[in-house]
């Protein structure tokens, strides 16, 4: 323990038994007035290794009882490598919520290549487990693509991929670019996945394009503690020459 601060090191003493299983999920940790006693440390530090715990996940405060070890979360994994992908929030149970148009801010427009103000249409859903919202899936789309046509997102046949939406009309997808990242939850975002504000959130955007033209562009927020990303890379090997 030389060097190393006490609520570290506290700490330390609940999360092997944790991970190793000899506490199980819903079991109560002793109160901090007790941990205090039986490690011979001060209430402070109890605190600071609790909420430590806190912080990673491991240990849950329920308010007025104490602190439990957490349930392991179901994990659920999305596919960034087939026709699916990018579609929504597959594979979790999908709540369409809305469709509508809107003008584009700066950060969409700069994704889009469009200029600021330019109307597009954006759509939400969520994707649920037990009921429960786990991600929140955001596309914009320019309006002028498909505005007149059978082929909006308002129009389209629940499931459809964009793929084969703008496929139809005559718009097609021949490249995708992705970028994932970490950011705090947003307000309006927070509300919808029944989240705090400023926790921490997977964020995938993805932009499709057609040629060298951005069609369509996206943001999958999702816990941290329920989302993953499953990428399968084929690898081609070059054959080695002979002399």
């Amino acid at each position: 323990m030389a060097g190393q601060p006490r609520y570290l090191w506290l700490a330390d003493r609940l999360r092997t038994p944790i991970l190793n299983g000899e506490l199980t999920p819903g079991t109560r940790l002793p109160s901090r007035s007790r941990l205090a006693r039986e490690y011979e440390v001060s209430e402070q530090v109890s605190r600071h290794a609790l909420r430590l715990l806190v912080s990673e996940g491991l240990v849950e405060a329920r308010p007025g009882s104490g602190y439990y070890v957490r349930s392991v979360p179901q994990i659920h994994r999305f596919s960034r490598t087939d026709r699916a992908s990018g579609s929504g929030v597959e594979p979790l149970c999908r709540r369409d919520l809305d469709t509508v148009t809107e003008k584009a801010c700066d950060l969409v427009s700069r994704r889009l290549a469009i200029r600021d103000g330019d109307a597009v249409y954006r759509t939400r859903c969520l994707g649920l487990t037990d009921g429960v919202p786990v991600a929140l899936h955001t596309a914009w789309e320019p309006m002028l693509l498909t505005h007149g046509t059978l082929r909006t997102p308002a129009d389209a046949e629940p499931g459809t991929s964009v793929l084969d939406r703008l496929g139809a009309a005559g718009v097609i997808i021949d490249r995708v670019v992705e970028e994932v990242g970490v950011r705090p939850l947003r307000e309006p975002e927070a509300s919808m996945l029944q989240l705090a504000a400023g926790l921490p959130v997977l964020v995938v955007e993805r932009t499709h394009y057609n040629g060298q033209r951005p069609v369509e562009t996206s943001d999958l927020v999702g816990s941290v503690d329920h989302c993953r990303l499953l990428y399968r890379l084929s690898l081609s090997r070059t054959p080695r020459r002979t002399r």
